[in-house]
């Protein structure tokens, strides 16, 4: 028998419910508190994974918006800010070497974090006709979107690039894709979706293209296709398709891997890997083996190395020990 403070009997089950609702409360106290604990080792975690931006990093990234002549509008500590311009590039945004115009932007920060603590975090959009330069590259589109996080400078709506040649007198490249994105960490533009490479009279189709502006390198592939190069000549096209082609515009040279096709009027050839020289018009194939077919004159071809020759349209084999004039390191890119 058990008595409560004032004398009076206390039934069993009492004892037993109180008992349960103790051990129940404490029970779920210690699961929240796990739990609690639990999420800042995993919030813990995330940050250390991603460390903050500094020195040279950080200040490569920094986006500074001018819009002299223009207004400013919305909440100037913790953002948005609106900027408008009644000049079509009246605003000018820098970030690195790369200039942006636009007559429309909006500078953010991440909630409740001031625009001035914000740096490495912000984020801007411009629309309204974009114009971005760098270099010897110009784009333009009908938006842009900037991450300071990223360093990804993303342009889209019917996007088109024009890089002027290094060397006066040479063809520009015009490349039109859905979006291009800008990495201002480095000289490297993707353009992506339904690309069209021009440049001169050759053209490049790929889903995808990379290109390092300062070496005129660009690597064309298509996760569920392929890359082709058509180059109109007086006696019809040339094309070269392939799992994979680089190009030096610059040097009007390609490099062509994977499962290549090269159609030449009524010769084809194919092979793994292929190096063609527009100012020379020659390519070579490179195949274990290499074959090359010949319809108008009966000629079929089964070796190593094929030379086809565009301008007076042959092929014949190549000898071993003849050295190639040709190297991948040309199209390596950086990094590789």
């Amino acid at each position: 028998m058990t008595l409560d403070p004032r004398g009076h009997t206390v039934p069993k089950t009492l004892i037993v419910t109180h008992r349960h609702t103790i051990t129940t409360r404490v029970a779920l106290l210690a699961a929240t508190l796990l739990l609690a604990f639990g999420v800042a080792l995993s919030q813990a975690d995330s940050s250390a994974d991603d460390p903050p931006l500094e020195g040279e990093a950080l200040e490569r990234r920094l986006i500074t918006i001018d819009s002299s002549g223009g207004t400013q509008s919305g909440n100037l500590r913790f953002g948005p800010i609106v900027y408008e311009h009644p000049e079509p590039d009246g605003i000018v945004a820098t970030v690195s070497t790369l200039t942006i115009r636009a007559p429309r932007a909006e500078l953010r920060a991440p909630d409740e974090v001031l625009l001035s603590q914000a740096q490495g975090q912000r984020e801007a959009d411009f629309d309204g006709g974009i114009v971005v330069t760098r270099g010897r590259l110009s784009a333009t589109g009908e938006r842009l979107a900037y991450s300071e996080a990223t360093g990804l400078g993303v342009l889209s709506g019917s996007a088109t690039v024009v890089i002027a040649p290094a060397t006066e007198g040479e063809d520009e490249v015009v490349i039109t894709a859905e979006q291009v994105v800008f990495d201002v960490d480095t000289d490297i533009s993707v353009s992506e979706g339904s690309v069209l490479l021009v440049n001169g009279d050759q053209t490049a189709e790929a889903e995808r293209l990379l290109f390092e502006e300062a070496r005129d390198l660009g690597q064309l592939t298509s996760e569920d296709g392929r890359a082709l190069v058509t180059r109109q000549g007086d006696e019809g096209p040339l094309t070269i398709e392939a799992d994979e082609i680089r190009v030096l515009t610059e040097l009007k040279a390609l490099y062509a891997i994977g499962d290549v096709v090269v159609v030449d009027g009524p010769i084809t050839s194919r092979g793994d890997v292929v190096f063609y020289d527009d100012d020379e018009e020659v390519a070579e194939v490179l195949g274990a083996p290499a074959l090359a077919v010949d319809e108008s004159a009966g000629v079929r071809l089964e070796t190593d190395r094929i030379r086809q020759d565009v301008r007076f349209r042959f092929v014949e084999a190549i000898d071993a020990t003849v050295p190639t004039t040709y190297s991948a390191d040309q199209f390596a890119l950086t990094g590789e």
